[in-house]
């Protein structure tokens, strides 16, 4: 890890990233997160931290997260995963709905809806 005297303190270098990155990858993780798009985003995520520590670009990220106490995308994906199994209780499952005994019973449901544009969405 270089050390470069940065412009802007680490306390408003971390604002930025929950403000401008954080907050639009978490929106929709749901949806994406077990898609291949993970991968480029994660990618993505690990560029910024590097810039933000001004390391170098083949330089391993894991004790970077640490020292910022960011977690990585994996990390906040499972954790999404570990409140909807906790949680089940909150959501709706398929069987709920309908007494058909079909093997997406146990799934949870998602609403549906006229709008083509809703229906053609995530």
């Amino acid at each position: 890890m270089r050390s470069v005297k940065p412009f802007v303190s680490m306390k408003m270098l971390k604002l930025i990233y929950y403000v401008y990155f954080h907050s639009i990858m978490l929106y929709g993780i749901i949806f994406w997160g077990h898609s291949a798009l993970n991968i480029e985003v994660f990618r993505v995520q690990k560029r910024i931290i590097r810039t933000m520590m001004g390391s170098r670009k083949r330089e391993s990220c894991s004790k970077l997260f640490k020292i910022l106490e960011i977690l990585p995308l994996p990390s906040l994906y499972f954790f999404l995963l570990r409140f909807v199994k906790k949680n089940r209780d909150l959501f709706i499952t398929n069987n709920e709905i309908h007494n058909l005994g079909t093997r997406q019973q146990h799934n949870l449901h998602h609403s549906s809806a006229n709008l083509k544009k809703y229906q053609c969405s995530i």
